[in-house]
């Protein structure tokens, strides 16, 4: 199976859903944008695709070319019903690349939050087996609006709109492959990394068991298809 996977920043890599499409043998083909990589023209070829996290908003594509590029594939990929994963800025690119808004959101987000799933995750294969309500790792300011045809999956406080699908595309407004190394990463020597890494036992490993069972739901849509 090949994947591909589309890279904004070089601290925001697939993390533990990486790893988890490794064990599984899957090839990953990773295009770093924040190099100046350009996404293919086109989706084929590929089992599925996933969009990481990043600094940028969505419509600064003037400042970054590569934004309209992924736009058009991503919205090719998701209306042609292939396995999709939008995270955090990929979320958003996947929700503006099926005509959707990225707005403000109503309060920032950064630290553990709880994202509670809709009564539209009961029934939805992604989420199959994930618990109502999970601890999730959050770091944005703006967020997605529900494409028309969507489906909202997610919800939470102070941000309403944590996670979304369409057909087999999804966007999920928080992170979940994060590992206390990324962690480290993202917060160095700040007073917040102290706190978000002495949380892990409790927030860090109920949202690992939650990421591995949305990663076999996703693994399951990909080797279906």
């Amino acid at each position: 199976m090949r994947i591909l996977v589309l890279q904004h920043h070089p601290e925001e890599g697939p993390g533990t859903l990486g790893d988890f499409l490794l064990k599984k043998g899957a090839d990953i083909k990773t295009v770093h944008a924040y190099k100046g990589e350009m996404p293919p023209g086109e989706s084929a070829g590929f089992a599925a695709l996933i969009s990481m996290g990043g600094p940028m908003n969505v419509y600064e594509e003037e400042r970054y070319p590569w934004l309209a590029e992924e736009n058009r594939l991503l919205a090719q990929a998701a209306k042609a019903g292939l396995p999709v994963m939008g995270v955090c800025l990929g979320a958003q690119l996947l929700a503006k690349a099926l005509g959707a808004k990225v707005v403000r959101s109503p309060g920032e987000e950064i630290g553990w939050y709880q994202a509670k799933l809709t009564p539209a995750a009961a029934a939805d294969p992604l989420l199959a087996g994930v618990a109502p309500t999970v601890p999730v790792l959050q770091w944005h300011g703006d967020m997605f609006q529900v494409p028309e045809g969507g489906r909202l999956l997610a919800t939470g406080e102070p941000c309403p709109h944590q996670a979304f699908g369409y057909k087999n595309a999804y966007g999920f407004q928080f992170h979940i492959e994060v590992t206390p190394g990324i962690l480290k990463q993202w917060f160095p020597g700040e007073e917040r990394q102290k706190e978000i890494l002495g949380a892990w036992d409790t927030w860090g490993r109920p949202m690992e068991t939650a990421a591995q069972r949305v990663y076999e739901n996703f693994w399951q849509l990909i080797v279906s298809k």
